[in-house]
């Protein structure tokens, strides 16, 4: 039997960056707080009709939009960070400038597989809930993105 391959989630290098405001924030799976990071994509690439007489016509849907979760512990820098940049880019569509609101870039590698992901036209969906209780808890970021490449 042989022996399998050891999963580090700081093997995670990765980054995700707000070109019109200049912002760089990175998304290792370093000690900066990070709980997890979930991409999640949209679009169901194929469709199927069924005719009244039982055939059925798959489609090719395009698309590749989806979303991405990422948890934090609520008091890390990561959160911190996140929570910045989400002011920055609502103070600015405030503002009528919403130049900024979808112009942010992830991207992901797992140097143990060298897999990676570039999510691009990334825009926050909602800010995370925020719990208060005695022991301090994770809260979860979740952005869309319009075009999503994994290799």
């Amino acid at each position: 039997m042989g022996i399998g391959v050891t999963y580090s989630f700081k093997d995670l290098v990765g980054a995700l960056i707000n070109t019109v405001f200049g912002v760089s924030v990175p998304l290792t799976g370093g000690n900066i707080g990070n709980g997890s990071i979930t991409i999640v994509m949209a679009t169901e690439r194929t469709t199927q009709d069924v005719g009244a007489d039982g055939t059925v016509m798959p489609s090719y849907v395009a698309g590749r939009n989806g979303h991405v979760a990422i948890e934090v512990q609520q008091t890390s820098i990561l959160h911190h960070a996140l929570l910045a940049l989400y002011n920055q880019l609502e103070s600015a569509a405030n503002a009528d400038d919403v130049s900024g609101w979808a112009s942010t870039v992830i991207s992901f590698r797992t140097l143990l597989d060298n897999s990676s992901h570039l999510l691009q036209g990334v825009s926050f969906s909602k800010i995370p809930d925020k719990p208060y209780q005695a022991q301090g808890q994770k809260v979860t970021w979740s952005l869309m993105a319009c075009d999503i490449q994994n290799s």
